[in-house]
């Protein structure tokens, strides 16, 4: 779900199964993206998965670094990442967003050889692109709080200049 001239396009790792089978990003109930964006400013409620279309209406979309749906993004290899960095960067280029927020910093490190690289802004431009890795917002990932994260996607959401919604 993804279109030119957004603000922001957020790439998950990859579909997980709830997702295959639902065609909604971020569908396994324990996922906290939704939560997360809501919390952040980007959306002036929480989305369900079956309302992502409306993410168009903010500027925003989603796609993924790797096609193919896994239980878990451990599952993936290395090489799957390389190849969905290449492919990333073929759409990000075609659609030009303002940012590509890579939501999960090891796919990042993974998918374009990065690998020292940290939660924040990155170097890297895509075109005229500029990227951010988030963190990953699976109920796998307890480093991070829903506050925390949201901390960080409002970084994000501020040096995208999208307002609050």
């Amino acid at each position: 779900m993804a279109a030119g001239g957004l603000s922001v396009l957020f790439c998950g790792i990859n579909p997980g199964l709830m997702t295959a089978a639902t065609g909604h990003h971020f569908a396994r109930p324990g996922n906290r993206f939704w939560p997360v964006l809501h919390l952040s400013g980007f959306t002036p409620r929480q989305l369900r998965p079956d309302e992502q279309d409306e993410l168009l209406s903010y500027g925003l979309g989603i796609t993924n670094v790797v096609a193919r749906a896994t239980a878990r993004a451990d599952e993936l290899t290395a090489e799957e990442y390389r190849e969905g960095g290449r492919i990333l960067v073929a759409k990000v280029e075609r659609l030009a967003p303002r940012w590509l927020a890579v939501v999960g910093v090891t796919a990042y490190r993974t998918a374009f050889g990065e690998p020292k690289a940290a939660i924040g802004p990155q170097e890297r431009l895509i075109g005229s692109t500029r990227v951010w890795a988030l963190p990953n917002p699976s109920g796998l990932n307890a480093h991070w709080t829903a506050a925390t994260m949201a901390e960080e996607y409002a970084r994000l959401r501020e040096a995208a200049g999208a307002p609050e919604a």
